[in-house]
């Protein structure tokens, strides 16, 4: 298929430009999906506190490594208002969406029993929903939906929409986080879920002017694409402002089919799992491309395919770092014309009982267990923004492209939807 780019987020497609050569500055990221808004960022894990809240080294380290600007998700009232106060707290760096999480969605249903504004679901009253599937304890289909509810939960969405979109700074900058999710049913009926993603669609096209759209998509691509479609017509041409299916794990046909309705697809560590993921991922265009971590959840384990690519780019490093060495060396009369000056290398020192092996991919910051918690370290098992040079990487050596082509293309691509470089 060959290369798109629209001069609109969600218009005609025509000929993409060749991809131009990298430059010389550093990469710079925008991490389109990140729940800052999770109490785990402040220390508190399952209601408990753990460490004391190091929200501020989490932005500073994204900071740090070029991902000045984080998109917060909202995926439930509680966490886009939550989401909405950081971007005010952290101003042009933080951005906030707001919406109602197809696993949050419990909210419709008549057996819900908390408020909408205070809870997200019955079984996680705290935490956004972990990204792994749970299929052993389906909700079935049956209980039907609260319509009386479902029309207060869409009026206080719109009324908290509205509230936000007053604001001069402009920290809201997408509809979502919403969609549909049928690996994970234990949170939510296919019914609810199907019924809070209509609703919501058909909130979201009525706003003027309408915002982009951070969808969510998951094992149901094809009533997602339904009822989008319904939404906002066949080619979705009354989708005014585009939208990104984030953390994209399905299928090339499914990608190449959400492409060519104009929408764009956010890549995440849960995208490299497998070989087939990877294969996705290789033949997204770069102009549809955008980046995320989805932490605190998503990180890129040793066992995910894309793995691999992180260990190649490392080696790549160090066979150009000791090159460079050789070369300052040659240079500086260390090997002279005609005869052979080098010294031998010193022998390898045996390695200690116990020593520990230097890890394959080097952590750029020090990681400790939560319990262990100290000021600067990353905490292991909570996923940061910081880590999305990662995604960068990975992204690149499947690709065949530099780092730099791929977070250019990325910024870009966002950018133009989100208008967070305004």
């Amino acid at each position: 298929m060959s290369a798109q780019n629209l001069d609109q987020p969600n218009g005609t497609a025509t000929q993409a430009a060749a991809p131009q050569p990298a430059s010389s500055r550093a990469p710079k990221y925008i991490d389109i999906g990140i729940n800052l808004a999770d109490p785990i960022f402040r220390g508190r894990y399952h209601g408990k506190p753990r460490h004391p809240d190091d929200l501020k080294g989490v932005v500073g380290r994204a900071v740090e490594v070029g991902c000045t600007k984080l998109i917060v998700t909202g995926s439930s009232f509680k966490s886009s208002r939550d989401a909405l106060k950081l971007a005010k707290e952290f101003p042009g760096t933080v951005f906030a969406t707001a919406g109602i999480h197809p696993c949050s969605s419990s909210i419709f249903s008549p057996s819900h029993h908390k408020h909408h504004d205070e809870s997200q679901s019955e079984d996680e009253a705290e935490h956004t929903p972990a990204c792994g599937p749970d299929p052993t304890k389906p909700i079935i289909d049956g209980d039907g939906v609260d319509h009386a509810r479902s029309a207060t939960i869409i009026a206080d969405l719109s009324n908290l929409i509205t509230q936000a979109r007053t604001s001069p700074t402009s920290e809201l900058v997408a509809f979502g986080e919403f969609g549909l999710d049928y690996d994970r049913l234990h949170y939510c009926s296919k019914e609810v879920q199907l019924h809070s993603f209509s609703a919501q669609l058909a909130l979201a096209a009525k706003l003027s002017p309408q915002l982009p759209l951070f969808l969510h998509s998951r094992a149901a691509h094809e009533d997602f694409v339904r009822l989008l479609k319904e939404a906002f017509g066949p080619r979705l041409e009354r989708l005014e402002k585009g939208g990104v299916v984030h953390s994209f794990t399905g299928t090339v046909e499914e990608m190449r089919e959400l492409m060519d309705l104009g929408l764009y697809i956010g890549i995440n560590g849960c995208s490299f799992k497998t070989e087939e993921n990877c294969a996705v991922v290789r033949e997204i265009e770069l102009g549809r491309l955008m980046l995320e971590t989805d932490g605190p959840w998503c990180e890129v384990r040793p066992s995910h395919e894309g793995w691999k690519y992180l260990v190649e780019w490392e080696q790549k490093k160090r066979e150009a770092e000791a090159a460079a060495k050789a070369a300052e060396k040659a240079a500086s009369g260390y090997v002279e014309a005609g005869w052979q000056a080098q010294k031998q290398p010193p022998p390898q020192q045996p390695r200690k009982k116990n020593q520990k092996k230097e890890p394959e991919v080097p952590e750029r910051y020090k990681v400790v267990k939560k319990e262990k918690w100290e000021e600067g370290a990353m905490v292991k098992g909570r996923n940061e923004p910081c880590t999305i040079e990662r995604i960068a990487k990975i992204v690149a050596g499947i690709k065949g492209l530099s780092v730099e082509e791929v977070c250019e293309a990325a910024w870009e691509n966002t950018v133009k939807v989100f208008g967070v470089d305004a």
